[in-house]
């Protein structure tokens, strides 16, 4: 196609979405008691989550500007006249800023505007459906500026909400403070999250994992409204849950296309931890 489509990994993807849609995923990192994986592929949940159990140390990298900068060129030698780059927030990660340095390089070499550089705002399906929409919109013929449009557009017109086990895992990884997840704790309360302007804010507090999760339906559903949206739910190591999950979502929202189950990744999961549940809910483009 004219317009290639590069993403991350934390766009979490179900199975064969990228390859169905000939998306180019470049992987983050996971480094386990500082041996570096990449996510997806050396280190995928299951591996994560024994991880955790066993109190090991995980954290978290971007990828090097030099393989994202690989994979712009792989995709122009392929044959694509053009790269459009759609990543999570800059406020979550470095990633963004990675993607700019090496589409500065490979514009340097292939010429301006060859690679053009998104920031999401946002992160887990919420960026995977504005990298879905934007592999459509390539495939159709458009050029990377409309597919740079539809990124951003499709990305400001999602809405994520997801609950959390415990707050340690992001206070460990500096997305809350201490104070608020001594707090949280100290409650016993089941934390509702939000991703608005590109972090990660408080929501709501509930006293249990079960009324969570039906407040996660509702808050769906109001955000859905009449329109005719798309829907997803992501988790760490709850399939089964997870799909009752979204079977609730589907009842409550009759209009929807369908709901995709998608498992959160290592480099997602090690700042949630085991037991998160998200709803991402894409709203159709305005007129």
């Amino acid at each position: 196609m004219p317009v290639a489509v590069v993403t991350d990994s934390t766009a979490y993807l179900p199975e064969g979405f990228a390859k169905r849609h000939d998306i180019t995923v470049v992987p983050l990192n996971v480094l386990v008691d500082g041996e570096c994986g990449r996510d997806g592929v050396d280190v995928g949940p299951s591996e994560l989550i024994a991880a955790l159990t066993a109190r090991r140390r995980v954290t978290t990298s971007m990828p090097n500007p030099s393989e994202l900068a690989a994979a712009y060129r792989q995709v122009l030698d392929a044959g694509a006249e053009a790269v459009v780059s759609i990543h999570l927030s800059r406020e979550l990660s470095g990633t963004w800023s990675a993607a700019v340095t090496a589409a500065d390089e490979v514009c340097a070499e292939r010429g301006p505007g060859k690679v053009r550089v998104v920031d999401s705002r946002t992160t887990c399906m919420a960026l995977g459906f504005a990298v879905l929409h934007a592999a459509e919109a390539a495939a159709a013929g458009a050029s990377a500026a409309d597919v740079e449009a539809v990124a951003v557009r499709a990305a400001a017109r999602s809405r994520t909400v997801f609950v959390v086990s415990t707050l340690e895992y992001l206070r460990r990884g500096g997305r809350i403070s201490s104070a608020s997840a001594l707090l949280g704790t100290a409650l016993a309360m089941k934390p509702l999250l939000h991703i608005e302007d590109g972090r990660i804010r408080p929501l709501e507090k509930v006293r249990t994992m079960s009324k969570a999760l039906s407040r996660l339906v509702e808050l769906a559903a109001a955000q859905a409204g009449e329109e005719p949206v798309e829907l997803a739910v992501q988790h760490l190591g709850s399939p089964d849950r997870a799909v009752l999950l979204a079977d609730e979502l589907s009842d409550a929202i009759p209009q929807a296309s369908g709901c995709v189950v998608s498992e959160l990744g290592a480099v997602i999961g090690a700042h949630t931890g085991p037991g998160v549940f998200g709803v991402v809910v894409q709203l159709p483009p305005k007129d």
